[in-house]
């Protein structure tokens, strides 16, 4: 029987998988491209909430492991203490450059034979494999058919949605399969859909719009479990706190920075729908006299040196920002660190501003969640995930992405009706604490697990 630190009791073993992008459990690099978007944050989080359960004895989150000098040597450990019987578990698999995850494909074969090496070293018998995307998912299929266990599976974005959105959009099929590798991720879908035993999906909307457009996919299957936010970061500000330090960064850009702030916070992605935001304040007068807009898109050095789509997206901002006459009202810091992130969220409730995430599409919406907590009032596109989360906490208003004039007037109403402002900020840091915390998280995951588990995984 294994000895985890202060845990001595016999406990279940879990492995969860997410093999792309940079995952570490400090200063996560959220935003630097598109690997390394909110997944990250959510598999970390997940693992950390789950080795805290009592009945939990080891967590294991295994991630490619990446010996590259354009990153931090961070990457390149082969293991990572989160605390509390958590780790990370870095796999060689492939070369050993960071590559984005659609370079990937050819290399998963050797993620699961690093991984199988890995656990049968250990000894243990894992309770179950927990997949997170399609490459995970690969991989997570062999591993759980190799050692006898069940499968659990998060898809976090389907290929199959990412194929039909880009479609509408006038892409031709034949650049989408060149760029993304559509349909071996669609493949590996289906194969971990067939395989799964549990798939854990953040709304009902995930699972009714995108999984269910998957021949595999099973009712039955699917849980709905919110993921949750470190309620020890994400809380209100203080009464009379000091602003704190992004702050000085932001008011450069800002003319007259005592004003209520817009805050925007994602990847440079056209997804994320930027521009549309920028039209909705430079073209509605009022809404410019109110309030200052904060744009925070990811870090960047020289836009003219990123890639392709963040470059687009940037670029069309600084545009509109001039076309607009927008200066003195419009910030876009460079740069922010993981630990701005709720500092900035307070400021917003300080400010008595409004957070908005007008993201043409939105599985979950983290970030609003995270905005809540703080206390921020919250406009959300009305197409995925802030369905659920505002309808739970009802602290906002959902709003059409493609509506410039009414996210306008939206904002503006947020904004101006105090005693709207006051009923939604309260009513988010309440639900966000009553439904959305890790602990709640973690306690609903291993309810659900617990009917696929026989006493001899305990270790």
């Amino acid at each position: 029987m294994m000895t985890m630190g202060s845990k001595s009791e016999r406990g279940l073993y879990l492995v969860l998988i997410s093999v792309h992008g940079l995952i570490r459990g400090h200063d996560l690099e959220l935003g630097r491209d598109s690997d390394t978007g909110g997944q990250t944050l959510y598999v970390v989080e997940l693992a950390r909430a789950l080795a805290k359960m009592p009945e939990v004895a080891r967590v294991d989150l295994m991630t490619r492991r990446v010996i590259d000098p354009a990153v931090s040597p961070d990457y390149a450990e082969p293991e990572e203490d989160l605390g509390h019987g958590a780790r990370i578990v870095r796999i060689e698999a492939g070369p050993r450059e960071y590559l984005r995850k659609e370079m990937l494909w050819d290399h998963l074969n050797c993620f699961v034979d690093g991984a199988l090496n890995y656990i049968h070293e250990t000894g243990l018998s894992p309770a179950l494999v927990h997949s997170h995307y399609a490459d995970a998912g690969y991989v997570g299929a062999r591993l759980a058919h190799n050692l006898g266990v069940p499968l659990i599976f998060t898809g976090h974005s389907l290929g199959r949605v990412k194929r039909r959105r880009l479609l509408a959009k006038g892409e031709t099929a034949q650049n989408i399969e060149k760029t993304y590798a559509i349909s071996r991720r669609i493949m590996a879908e289906e194969e971990t859909l067939a395989s799964a035993a549990r798939v854990i999906a953040s709304t009902r909307h995930e699972v009714e719009e995108q999984y269910g457009l998957y021949d595999f996919s099973r009712e039955e299957k699917m849980v709905v479990i919110p993921p949750g936010i470190d309620l020890s970061r994400f809380y209100p500000p203080k009464l009379d706190a000091a602003p704190p330090p992004i702050v000085e960064e932001l008011n450069r850009f800002l003319r007259e920075p005592d004003k209520p702030v817009i805050l925007a916070l994602s990847r440079p992605d056209e997804r994320k729908n930027i521009a549309t935001l920028v039209k909705a304040y430079g073209e509605n007068a009022d809404l410019r006299e109110a309030a200052n807009l904060v744009i925070v898109a990811g870090n960047r050095d020289d836009i003219r040196n990123m890639e392709a789509g963040p470059r687009k997206v940037l670029t069309d901002l600084l545009l509109l920002i001039d076309a607009y006459d927008l200066y003195g009202k419009v910030a876009y810091p460079r740069k922010h660190r993981p630990d701005d992130v709720p500092d900035l969220y307070r400021w917003v409730t300080q400010s008595h501003g409004v957070f908005i995430n007008p993201a043409l599409t939105e599985p979950f919406g983290l970030t609003l969640i995270e905005a809540a907590a703080c206390g921020a009032p919250i406009l959300a596109t009305e197409d995925g995930g802030p369905r659920d989360i505002i309808a739970t906490c009802n602290n906002g208003e959902l709003i059409d992405p493609l509506d410039a004039a009414a996210m306008g007037d939206r904002l503006l109403d947020a904004i101006r009706n105090r005693e709207k402002w006051l009923t939604w900020s309260r009513n988010g840091i309440e639900g966000v604490r009553k439904h959305y915390s890790w602990e709640t998280h973690a306690r609903r995951y291993l309810e659900e697990i617990k009917p696929l588990l026989t006493d001899q995984v305990y270790v």
